[in-house]
């Protein structure tokens, strides 16, 4: 099994667009070292290289697709190596991509939870708009821990937990949230039993996400912000990163100090790094301090390999 990394930014992508904080204009200016980064999106195949999964679709897929050229093995005029979509959430940078691949020659198998699939047909309606299009083939993930496949990808083992989280500004969950508005997925390799733990949302750590982690080879978890009150600092929202479902790095009870409490041989992975995040500097004291632990930074072409 084979995982790459297609985006390892948080919504806005790294440099932000319109963003001038040290990292973003540091980037730009070549004052900063660092490696510009898409938003957030991983592949995964099995044991034939020309089937992929793709989890969460960015606004920046297109760009994303090009850079990967696996993905188009020109078999015929219209083509494309990835056979399934997995939504682990329905926030606009997991889902507005989706509109990108409205061309796709058949309906688009998507998995995806009831409430996710709720906040895509009403609170922002892009799956009823693909139904003008390609369509959409829905696939139905329960919260009962039931495991599935996707056709294409052989050898690759799904399954989904709720984790706590929130849901997209436009879910009529937002402030409630109910358990599917944001999942980890736990990826096997059916050959070697492997696994692999995707969580690039999580708002608290969860005990049966946690269970996952101890046992898996690989973690790739939320790297979003450095501190709780990082944006409230830099004077670009009034929120802390756990109102927003994101547990930050540092501090009592931070993703790191989980990430240290994990077996020696892990392989631990921050993804979904906002552009404000120190980490994404090179140089920083941040960075030093997360490699010192063992623990790497996501990049856009990376690729983790069980």
């Amino acid at each position: 099994m084979k995982i790459r990394v297609l985006g390892a930014a948080a919504g806005g992508g790294f440099p932000q667009w319109n963003c001038n904080c040290r990292n973003c204009a540091g980037v730009r200016a070549g004052t900063v070292r660092a490696r510009a980064r898409t938003q957030s999106s991983i592949a995964v195949r099995g044991r034939d290289a020309a089937g992929w999964a793709l989890v969460n679709v960015s606004p920046d897929i297109t760009a994303q697709l090009q850079a990967n050229p696996a993905f188009q093995p020109g078999r015929s005029l219209r083509d494309c190596s990835i056979t399934g979509i997995v939504l682990v959430d329905g926030q606009v940078d997991h889902t507005t991509g989706l509109y990108m691949l409205r061309e796709s020659t058949r309906p688009w198998p998507i998995w995806c939870t009831d409430s996710t699939y709720a906040d895509l047909t009403r609170g922002n309606p892009i799956l009823n708009v693909l139904g003008h299009f390609c369509g959409v083939d829905r696939r139905r993930i329960d919260l009962e821990g039931n495991t599935f496949e996707i056709e294409g990808v052989s050898g690759v083992q799904w399954r989904a937990l709720p984790v706590p989280g929130k849901p997209a500004p436009y879910s009529p969950n937002r402030e409630s949230p109910v358990p599917g508005d944001n999942l980890a997925l736990v990826i096997t390799d059916k050959e070697t039993g492997r696994t692999a733990v995707y969580a690039p949302g999580l708002g608290a750590m969860d005990d049966r996400v946690w269970r996952q982690m101890q046992s898996a080879a690989c973690v790739m978890v939320d790297g979003t912000f450095w501190t709780d009150d990082e944006m409230i600092r830099l004077g670009a929202s009034k929120k802390h990163a756990r109102d927003i479902g994101h547990l930050p790095q540092s501090g009592a009870g931070g993703m790191l100090e989980w990430l240290d409490e994990l077996p020696a041989g892990t392989r631990k992975v921050l993804i979904h790094v906002n552009n404000t995040n120190p980490i994404l500097d090179q140089d920083s004291e941040q960075a030093a301090e997360v490699a010192r632990r063992g623990v790497e930074v996501a990049w856009d072409g990376m690729e983790i390999e069980l």
